[in-house]
């Protein structure tokens, strides 16, 4: 019987069989009980709602796997690639070059806004969604309000470790000498604010990468997110951080965002299964019970 019938879904249906005589030892009628499945509509609330419910398990239950998981195999070689660009976009030079050719009056007036904005809206953006999809019931925009969450911790916990083991100097807009090669290897030496690789720029770049793993059907969504993250990494780099900074967090917050993305996206599509599956019993739901 199917678990969402209700005594309202019970409909009494009595017939007269053909050919029935009264009298006969026959019986005139026949009885027949159809068990009717809710609406399709009410099916899907139903189950949203329970899914909703249900969002914060998947969020603390794979946190510790997906931080592990953005170290295991093809991943570390990412974090590897990182460090090695690093080290040559450094002892090259380029990193102190690209920093005396982007202090530009001009060029910090519209890059410095990606600092602020690569602040607060990691703070906002996944507190909207999570507000949006409760109030409009939508399991989807829930899933990726957590998910967006879960990004966000991870990339900042990986940063804050990096930072703190390597005490980089930051860039000074009115120092002349060159100090991009200045790192404080030891254990918090340099802070974990400050530093390799760059916090907004990891940060963004999971937020983008989670999003467009979620939502494989709408690139442009992922497009958008993906220029969002550039536009951060690019301003900190021109501003606060230096170059290398930017292309280690870019590769690191990539690799945090498919992680996550990749995990909440199948925790979605399991429950989708789920709704699919009771909506499948509902198309041919009428049972006869009893004659």
């Amino acid at each position: 019987m199917n678990p969402f019938c209700s005594v309202e879904n019970i409909s009494l249906n009595t017939r007269l069989q053909p050919g029935a005589r009264r009298g006969l030892g026959e019986k005139p009628f026949e009885t027949v009980f159809l068990l009717t499945d809710p609406p399709a509509t009410e099916l899907k609330r139903g189950v949203n709602e329970k899914i909703s419910t249900e969002h914060m398990k998947p969020f603390l239950a794979t946190l510790p796997r997906n931080l592990i998981g953005c170290f295991k195999g093809w991943r570390l070689v990412w974090h590897l690639v990182a460090i090695v660009l690093t080290f040559i976009l450094v002892t090259s030079d380029f990193d102190w070059r690209y920093s005396l050719a982007t202090r530009n009056p001009a060029l910090r007036l519209w890059m410095f806004p990606a600092a602020v904005v690569g602040m607060f809206l990691p703070i906002y953006l996944p507190l909207t969604l999570l507000a949006v999809g409760y109030v409009t019931r939508n399991a989807k925009i829930i899933l990726t309000g957590w998910a967006v969450a879960q990004a966000e911790i991870i990339g900042a916990s990986i940063v804050a470790a990096y930072k703190a083991v390597t005490g980089r100097a930051h860039p000074m807009h009115n120092v002349s000498a060159d100090i991009s090669q200045v790192f404080h290897f030891g254990f918090l030496r340099g802070g974990v604010f400050w530093g390799w690789p760059s916090s907004h720029t990891t940060i963004a770049f999971a937020m983008a990468a989670t999003v467009f793993t979620l939502y494989p059907k709408q690139r442009w969504l992922g497009c958008l997110a993906i220029l969002y993250a550039l536009y951060i990494g690019v301003g900190v780099s021109m501003t606060i951080h230096w170059f290398s900074d930017f292309v280690a967090g870019a590769i690191i917050g990539a690799v945090v965002g498919t992680v996550v993305g990749k995990n909440f996206r199948e925790t979605f599509n399991a429950q989708h299964s789920t709704l699919n599956a009771q909506r499948a019993r509902h198309a041919d739901g009428k049972l006869d019970v009893g004659r």
